[in-house]
């Protein structure tokens, strides 16, 4: 009497159900493997996606590692597998490597034009700077930005148009107002105005 495994595919869960082993008086039926496309983990087991031999791409199973009987494709597959994400891997540090070395802000040469913006989501107040015949912008530490360009920190703050109090947000328009102000920079590289006169 031999054992035969029949597998059924049920494409809504995208998974094999494998029912129990049926006796029968013809010898098993068994399918050649002829590669292993993909791996998975499905409910704490590993699975692969084989490509049958004879069969079309349509007829590729995910099959549970304890039901193969393929060693050296595992390990195939395992070993290309690692080689391929090794060379991912280096690609990924080659490409930040160079995005790091890359000139930014001063060190680029550049005359700066204007601030867009200002964040300190780092931890650092840094600003968006737009620099004079480019077309990039750099993020630019506030403390670098208020030593070599004030006039450029303080056209920013005033042409912002939201000033914040501790009650109300006030929108401004400044241009008709005459504000004239001193400025210092703090130890964090923040501007910081000292006192408003109309």
């Amino acid at each position: 009497m031999y054992w035969r495994r029949i597998y059924a595919y049920d494409a809504r869960k995208d998974d094999v159900n494998v029912p129990a082993p049926t006796p029968t008086d013809q010898p098993a039926e068994e399918f050649s493997v002829e590669k292993i496309l993909d791996k998975r983990s499905r409910n704490g087991k590993v699975e692969y996606l084989l490509k049958w031999k004879g069969y079309n791409d349509e007829d590729n199973t995910w099959e549970p590692e304890e039901n193969l009987d393929c060693p050296d494709l595992i390990a195939a597959y395992e070993s290309q597998f690692e080689t391929s994400l090794r060379d991912t891997e280096d690609k990924n540090k080659i490409k930040i490597i160079s995005e790091d070395s890359r000139a930014r802000g001063f060190d680029r040469g550049l005359e700066p034009h204007k601030i867009l913006g200002a964040t300190d989501a780092s931890g650092e107040l840094m600003f968006l700077m737009l620099w004079k015949k480019c077309k990039e912008a750099d993020l630019v530490p506030a403390s670098q930005v208020n030593v070599r360009c004030p006039e450029i920190v303080i056209n920013y703050y005033e042409n912002k148009k939201i000033w914040h109090t501790k009650q109300t947000f006030k929108l401004c328009d400044l241009s008709v107002l005459r504000i004239s102000f001193s400025t210092t920079v703090s130890p964090s590289g923040r501007v910081l105005i000292l006192s408003a006169n109309e």
